[in-house]
């Protein structure tokens, strides 16, 4: 038996080695990744990195030019989605305005002729499952935002789907709400045991709510990882500030343990790479104020002056031109010592902080 087909086994859901293309567009290149049972897999990327036809692809609303997608170990390419038993949820929820909130969740019910009665019965149950006991005779036009959400969670998941399909479900909700139903969202996905692909651009939502997380740019899969794994060591320039970090830089290795950069030189061990790209996260620097000593053997100091600095509650977001023309980022308390804008100042950025990647910016 073949690795892949090992692999396979393991994972409820499956896609081997999948193309799309839409003219001269890859929308889906190559893409191999598993899904595990009772799990939840979020695509991550931009706009228009192929998120959304990957889900299409694996729903069977759309057909893949070459690769395949099993489930349970069965391929199902050529079965229609209707036959699939997968579950949907987008951002516009798509209710049925004409009918109520139980009319709604029983409709998916009744078309697998699941008895009336029956249906009622396991409506209700999931009414309460979303938090909301008592809706049923609700009007939907009459239901808040988040609350529309819900009965479309509710709908989704009363069927019983082996696989439920999450297309940025939260877009249209404000933060404060998004939040709040995101951390609902996970524990009843947990609890019913549901398995789930959760496509969103935002990696706040992604990192709240995932498994496991496959970063996608321009129809490919740049990295996929758990959360934890992921934000500890994101592979590669775009991963790195797609997840938000700034301070990245291009280096060569001149030794073993050197490596020169435009804005100093650190000795961390680089594998003998000659192009690498430093990712320096911003919880290792700090401002040197001289009143302590710093090892070179454990820290760079770095000189510059400070060119932005941005209240943000518990900390100042802070800018320090280094070499006239390189920005770093960093977190400082807001209680405490505060540059201000033009002061010279000096950073010590701990080594230990200091990330290679072993690809080089373009």
């Amino acid at each position: 038996m073949r690795n892949w087909e090992l692999i396979i086994e393991m994972n409820l859901l499956e896609i081997k080695n999948t193309n799309k293309k839409f003219g001269d567009i890859d929308a889906a290149r190559h893409i191999s990744f598993g899904c595990k049972k009772g799990s939840i897999l979020c695509l991550l990327g931009p706009s228009g990195c192929g998120k959304t036809t990957l889900l299409r692809i694996i729903a069977g609303l759309e057909k893949e030019d070459s690769g395949d997608v099993f489930l349970e170990g069965n391929r199902i390419n050529h079965i229609p989605s209707y036959q699939r038993n997968f579950g949907f949820m987008f951002q516009d929820v798509a209710l049925f305005p004409h009918k109520n909130v139980l009319e709604n969740i029983v409709f998916g019910l009744l078309i697998q002729k699941m008895p009336r009665s029956e249906s009622k019965k396991k409506a209700l149950e999931f009414l309460k499952i979303v938090g909301l006991p008592g809706f049923e005779n609700k009007r939907v036009d009459t239901l808040s935002g988040g609350e529309k959400q819900r009965v479309a969670l509710a709908r989704s998941l009363a069927p019983s789907p082996v696989l439920l399909m999450l297309d940025e479900p939260l877009g249209s909700l404000d933060r404060g709400l998004r939040e709040r139903l995101l951390a609902d969202l996970k524990t009843i996905l947990k609890t019913t045991g549901t398995t789930s692909i959760f496509v969103t651009h935002d990696q706040v939502e992604a990192f709240a709510i995932a498994d496991r997380i496959a970063v996608m740019r321009e129809g490919k899969i740049e990295q996929i990882d758990t959360p934890e794994n992921l934000f500890a060591r994101p592979d590669g320039k775009f991963v790195a500030e797609f997840l938000g970090f700034k301070n990245i830089v291009q280096g060569r290795g001149i030794e073993k343990n050197l490596i020169e950069t435009e804005i100093g030189r650190f000795r961390i061990k680089n594998n003998g790479f000659e192009a690498v790209s430093l990712l320096i996260r911003p919880e290792g620097i700090q401002i040197f104020d001289g009143t302590r000593q710093i090892s070179q053997d454990t820290h760079v100091l770095l000189k510059g002056k400070v060119k932005t600095s941005l209240f943000q509650g518990s900390h100042f977001l802070m800018t320090v031109l280094v070499n006239n023309h390189f920005l770093l980022s960093l977190n400082i308390p807001a209680q405490g010592f505060k540059p201000g804008d033009g002061d010279p100042i000096t950073v010590a950025v701990d080594l230990d902080s200091v990330q290679i990647m072993q690809a080089p910016m373009p």
